[in-house]
C-alpha cells in the first residue's frame, strides 16, 4: 500500500467518524449555484467562494474549460438539480497556458512517462519509445488568452441549445497569488439573463 493511499484512507476515517448530519443533506445543491473551475490543486472552491459540502455543484477540469462533459454536468445540474447560476472560473498561472496540442501531441507519441518543463519548454523523461498518437484525437482546448479562454467557455455555454437563457454564467479569473476573483466583464455580460 502506497503512502498516499494509507493517508487518504487515514483521512477518510476521521472524516468519516464525524460525519455527523451530513447524512441527511439532500441531492440538490442548497444554494443554487455550479462553478466550472481548473483541477489545479492551488484551487479551492468552497474556500475562494464561501461554501460549504452541499451547497453547490463544482464541475473541474483541465483549464476549467467548457468542454462538453463539462456542459453535460451543467445541464444535469439545472435541469435535474436546480442550479439558477453558473460561474466559470480559470486562473492566472495555469498549465493549459504552457503548451499547444502539437507539443503535448508530440510528447505522447515518444513516450507515456511524465514531462518536466523549463526555460526552453517540455521535454520528455525517461528513454524514447513505448509512446501513442493516439493523442492526436483529442482537442486538448488548451490556451494562451486567460481573458478570452474565459469569455469563449461563457459563450459557449451562453449559446448552447440546452441551456436555457434565464440562467446566469458569470466569467471570473482567480488570483493564485492573492486569492481574489477578478470579474471577466466581457463574460459576464454575454452570460447575464435575457
Amino acid at each position: 500500500m502506497s503512502q498516499i493511499l494509507k493517508e487518504v484512507l487515514a483521512a477518510n476515517a476521521q472524516y468519516a467518524a464525524n460525519f455527523g448530519d451530513k447524512a441527511s443533506l439532500p441531492m440538490p445543491p442548497g444554494r443554487h449555484f455550479a462553478i466550472l473551475t481548473c483541477m489545479d490543486a492551488r484551487l479551492d472552491p468552497a474556500k475562494f467562494a464561501g461554501f460549504a459540502e452541499g451547497d453547490a455543484h463544482v464541475i473541474r477540469n483541465a483549464g476549467g474549460r467548457a468542454s462538453d462533459d463539462a456542459i453535460r454536468s451543467l445541464v444535469i445540474s439545472y435541469k435535474l438539480l436546480g442550479t439558477r447560476e453558473w460561474f466559470v472560473v480559470h486562473h492566472v498561472d495555469c498549465g493549459m497556458l504552457t503548451f499547444t496540442g502539437d507539443i503535448l501531441n508530440r510528447l505522447l507519441s515518444e513516450n507515456l512517462n511524465a514531462a518536466t518543463i523549463d526555460e526552453n519548454g517540455w521535454k520528455n523523461t525517461g528513454q524514447p519509445g513505448g509512446g501513442s498518437n493516439e493523442g492526436k484525437f483529442f482537442n486538448w482546448l488548451e490556451f494562451s488568452d486567460l481573458s478570452e479562454s474565459v469569455i469563449e467557455d461563457v459563450t459557449r455555454i451562453r449559446n448552447h441549445p440546452l441551456v436555457p437563457t434565464d440562467i446566469a454564467v458569470y466569467g471570473y479569473i482567480f488570483d493564485v497569488k492573492s486569492g481574489s476573483l477578478i470579474e471577466v466583464p466581457k463574460a459576464t455580460e454575454i452570460g447575464k439573463v435575457s
